[in-house]
């Protein structure tokens, strides 16, 4: 996986406890977010978060990465590659600078982020949101994420599991030839 790949206009660079500081400017600014998955950020759990592997990974399965623009950190995303199966990635924590938010930013990221993985025949991107979090209901629906199941989570009791299918000529065929959506 390269993750310098994930994007066609922004930097991107796996991120480490070098980049805390900036790490912890971005997200400590997303006050609505940490109302709804709380403790409110600090550095040790951005570190904690760094390490946190989802059942059957390893690190090297998990990319904690940057967004950069004109050198400056306008997004981080938790990234697990393969999981919970080999064809499907999963997002385990994605956010935008909030002085940046509701221009579209997000959402060409994670258009980007589909574009290539479509391109390395993943079928699906999963991910889970708070349940009550209309901010994130809104942006994950809006980027074509579809609610499979309510669930619980290590952040919340209940989390909705999101996932957008992907699809390229030759995934779209073999799928609707095994009689698959």
């Amino acid at each position: 996986m390269n993750v310098e790949l994930f994007s066609h206009k922004y930097v991107v660079r796996t991120l480490n406890d070098e980049n805390l500081d900036e790490i912890y400017k971005l997200l400590s600014k997303n006050v609505l977010y940490y109302e709804y998955c709380p403790p409110f950020v600090t550095r040790q759990g951005i570190l904690d978060d760094m390490n946190a592997l989802p059942p059957e990974t390893t690190m090297k399965d998990k990319y904690y990465i940057g967004f950069y623009q004109n050198d400056k950190l306008i997004a981080v995303m938790d990234f697990i590659d393969g999981y919970p199966e080999k064809e499907i990635a999963y997002i385990g924590f994605f956010m935008t600078d909030v002085s940046m938010q509701n221009r579209g930013l997000g959402t060409e990221i994670i258009d980007y982020l589909c574009e290539y993985l479509v391109g390395l025949e993943y079928h699906s991107i999963r991910l889970a949101y708070v349940k009550g979090n209309s901010q994130a209901e809104h942006f994950w629906l809006k980027n074509r994420f579809e609610p499979i199941m309510e669930t619980k989570s290590n952040v919340s009791d209940k989390v909705i599991l999101a996932e957008r299918l992907l699809y390229n000529k030759s995934t779209s065929f073999d799928r609707e030839l095994k009689g698959e959506k």
